[in-house]
């Protein structure tokens, strides 16, 4: 099993404007990237649970919000972990 890229992302949001966002982010980035298509979405209270397929593979990961940060954690199929830094990249921004 691949290990998870997991990156930290702080806000002054607060939690509640932080999960509206990263909800409309979603939507938005599933939109606009036409090789990123997000399978799965589920949200239970502040934590996120997401699939996510591209160029024929799958990435599973969570998001926990808190009122100070986000926790994202992503764990990549084996072909993509040589690409880890470029999508930790891309999640912080």
């Amino acid at each position: 099993m691949s290990r998870p890229i997991i990156v930290n992302i702080p806000h002054t949001l607060g939690k509640d404007e932080a999960i509206r966002r990263l909800k409309s982010g979603l939507a938005q980035a599933s939109g606009s990237v036409p090789i990123l298509n997000i399978e799965e979405e589920t949200w239970v209270d502040n934590r996120l649970t997401f699939k996510l397929s591209g160029l024929g593979q799958t990435a599973t990961g969570l998001a926990d919000v808190t009122d100070t940060d986000v926790r994202v954690e992503v764990v990549l199929p084996w072909l993509l972990q040589s690409i880890a830094e470029l999508v930790q990249g891309a999640i912080k921004s």
